[in-house]
């Protein structure tokens, strides 16, 4: 089966050079180059998977170039499912709330143990939100417009694909009062998360039942791919938790995105330098193509 090999490296780094590109499609027996973006992403498709990719993805990495190599059947999708937090955002959103509740360090420790897969995730966000108790419910919406800054390459991902046909998702394990901002913001279609309790104007420290985490993303997969009728392989997911794995693992492409290492080793496609267009050059859209709004 017909593999393409593609290269990419961080916006305006200009770290896919000619020479790199060729040197690697000479060393595998590479068809030609095709330039998706002037120093950022290129390609070319191989017979079938080099056997020594892990080896060069890690010397690559040292030049800051992230390698992917992936069957080129398919490889354009009908849908991406994605993780709000450190993904489609630059932020955790419920550590953003914990520094304004004067719990910023505490909570911050839970949420990267939770991502790295040292707690229970249920466990740890029920811990985290008891910290938040007592939290003016408004502090959400200054957190939104003063700490919560988008993923660079957000906007052309979700735009585009919805331009050529693909549904958005967007999955998380953080708060519906920062899904719903974010997903009105970019484009997708839908959103889940868990709800943060309230009465009277503040944040009571328990979240609402059943808990969304690991399995809930996994379900968003399985019901929205069944109502649209597509297979989980025309599926895209994205996130860099603990908690993403069970879509990583499950969808036609998962993508570790500037991931906790113990998720991005369980991983076939990561990208560590280059933003979420990233995405849009692995299903082989060249930044012309792209769609801005």
């Amino acid at each position: 089966m017909t593999q393409i090999v593609s290269l990419i490296g961080a916006r305006g780094t200009n770290a896919v050079t000619v020479e790199l590109i060729d040197s690697l499609k000479n060393a595998w027996g590479g068809a030609d180059v095709k330039w998706l973006a002037a120093g950022e992403a290129s390609e070319f498709a191989v017979v079938e998977r080099p056997g020594n990719r892990w080896e060069v993805w890690s010397d690559l990495q040292t030049l800051g170039v992230d390698l992917i190599v992936q069957p080129e059947e398919g490889r354009r999708k009908m849908m991406l499912l994605a993780d709000m937090d450190s993904t489609m955002i630059q932020q955790e959103c419920i550590d953003e709330l914990a520094a304004e509740a004067g719990v910023g360090e505490r909570v911050a420790a839970i949420t990267a143990a939770a991502m790295n897969g040292e707690l229970d995730f249920d466990g740890a966000l029920r811990e985290r939100v008891g910290l938040l108790k007592g939290l003016p419910e408004s502090v959400i919406d200054e957190v939104l417009d003063k700490r919560i800054t988008l993923m660079p390459g957000g906007q052309e991902l979700v735009a585009t694909m919805k331009a050529n046909g693909a549904y958005a998702a967007l999955v998380s394990g953080g708060f519906t009062a920062f899904t719903e901002a974010i997903a009105e913001k970019l484009g997708f279609d839908e959103n889940r998360a868990n709800t943060l309790i309230s009465k009277d104007g503040l944040l009571t420290g328990d979240v609402g039942m059943p808990i969304l985490g690991k399995q809930a993303k996994v379900d968003a997969l399985e019901e929205i791919t069944a109502r649209l009728g597509i297979s989980e392989s025309d599926v895209l997911a994205v996130g860099d938790g603990a908690n993403d794995l069970g879509m990583l693992k499950r969808a036609g492409t998962g993508v570790a995105l500037h991931a906790k290492p113990s998720v991005a080793a369980q991983c076939d496609v990561r990208v560590n330098f280059g933003d979420l267009t990233a995405l849009l050059y692995l299903q082989g859209y060249a930044r012309d193509a792209f769609s801005n709004c």
